[in-house]
């Protein structure tokens, strides 16, 4: 039987679809993030296949495909649930700090590790080995922060999102300094941003303004083809493309910040709205699809093995101590003492995966050995899992104190209450008494002159 026949792939890929819609609704009961699920399912389908094919398929390509697909997409749904607004300059600025010093700081130390425990690996790769390792994961913290309070939550989804554009950025400056062709050094890096900006902003109002007119119904699908196009070419002339997909999404949420005053004339805001909410819908379902195929793929590609190596143990464990003490150290500064569970919630993924495959062949080390990207993103995701299942249980051991006060308050009342109604009802029997002995007693004047005369 031939088990990679069309129909099998289609019955395959349906009931992947499926199992990650349950583990979705797993996650969001018990904290486990689905990415772990979805890899666990990815190495099961490997040792299953082994049954069947002798030689499982090298999904580095899909990977590549379906990875900046899923960036595209996972940047474009983070972009377009953050608000612009003047109260929330503060948190954006905090959360780029600890974005961009986390990730520098992350990177330089991975890369010392790296360095000295894998005697081929010059400074110039470990560097570049080191800075997928230092990127949070968007594609795992944005789905699993859900639960927490609001501004915990907005927090991370800045943070993250901030640290994939700049994370992949500082990759591809790194990797072009190994290209005397590409190498513009610091100021035509800054250069670069500034012109990627001016094109993400222009490339914005237009296609605002064009897709607002277009009366076709099927046409998100057709603006998230044009986004993909402009990051695709934004890539062949050396942009930072991502910025241009982070700058859509922003303008799109934020319509009355990018068309202030009088140039809101030339907007129709029912059909802005519109767009807005139909591209949304599509980006959380492509994001969803995509990062499925992704994760069980990348499942389907590990080597198991590697992780029983004392070698790739002691560099993944010292990576992610410096990690979570750079990010103690960053958070007391910027966010001050309530930083749980922020302080574990630092999970690797997706991008990680993503940048580690587009390491140039000349920087590339045949030592070192991917299980290190394994052990960190399987340990960072089962570190934030721990964290968030801790943080739910406090919160829910709060809220019962909080109920049980409520409760005891509530009690105290009504005692309190029915106290007061018997000492009421008691006063009135008592008044209704003394009006009753007054009524029965006959006045001075109702008696007769005899008598009264009698008792004078």
């Amino acid at each position: 039987m031939d088990i990679l026949s069309s129909f099998d792939l289609i019955i395959a890929a349906a009931v992947i679809v499926i199992l990650s819609f349950w583990f979705n609704g797993i996650s969001k009961k018990t904290n486990i993030p689905s990415v772990l699920m979805l890899i666990v399912l990815g190495v099961i389908l490997q040792y299953v296949l082994k049954f069947f094919v002798s030689d499982i398929p090298d999904f580095a390509g899909s990977l590549e495909i379906l990875g900046t697909v899923g960036l595209i997409m996972i940047v474009l749904e983070a972009a377009l649930e953050l608000e612009l607004k003047r109260e929330k300059l503060l948190p954006i600025l905090k959360s780029m700090a600890v974005a961009l010093i986390g990730l520098v700081a992350s990177a330089w130390v991975a890369a010392l590790i790296i360095y000295q425990f894998i005697p081929e690996m010059t400074m110039q790769s470990a560097w570049l080995y080191a800075t997928p390792l230092s990127i949070l994961s968007s594609a795992i913290i944005i789905p699993s922060v859900g639960g927490l309070a609001a501004d915990k939550k907005e927090f991370h989804i800045y943070e993250s999102t901030f640290s994939d554009i700049m994370g992949i950025m500082m990759f591809y400056f790194l990797a072009g300094g190994l290209d005397p062709a590409e190498d513009s050094g610091v100021t035509g890096f800054a250069g670069n941003i500034v012109l990627t900006i001016v094109v993400a902003l222009v490339a914005s109002y237009a296609l605002i303004l064009i897709f607002q007119r277009i009366k076709s119904q099927a046409k998100q699908f057709l603006l998230i083809a044009v986004l993909l196009l402009l990051y695709a070419v934004g890539k062949k002339m050396h942009l930072s493309s991502l910025i241009i997909i982070l700058v859509f999404g922003l303008v799109i949420k934020n319509i009355k910040v990018f068309f202030p005053g009088k140039m809101d004339v030339f907007l129709e805001n029912e059909k802005i709205h519109q767009i807005y909410h139909e591209l949304h819908i599509i980006t959380l379902e492509t994001a969803f699809v995509i990062r499925t195929f992704f994760f069980v793929i990348f499942g389907l590609s590990i080597v198991l093995a590697s992780l029983f190596s004392l070698k790739v143990a002691l560099i993944s464990i010292l990576v992610i101590a410096s990690i979570y003490a750079i990010r103690f150290v960053l958070l007391r500064v910027f966010v001050g003492k309530d930083i749980l569970p922020q302080l574990f919630i630092a999970p690797r993924g997706l991008i990680t995966v993503l940048l580690f495959y587009a390491i140039p062949a000349q920087a590339q080390i045949a030592s070192f050995e991917s299980g290190v990207l394994l052990f960190v993103i399987i340990a960072t995701s089962l570190i934030m899992t721990w964290a968030m299942i801790k943080d739910k249980k406090k919160m829910g051991t709060l809220l019962d104190e909080i109920d049980q006060e409520l409760l005891e308050r509530n009690e105290a009342e009504d005692v309190l209450r029915e106290h007061e109604e018997a000492k009421g009802h008691k006063e009135t029997q008592g008044e209704n008494t003394t009006d009753k002995i007054n009524q029965e007693s006959p006045k001075e004047s109702d008696l007769d002159p005899d008598d009264q005369f009698q008792g004078h």
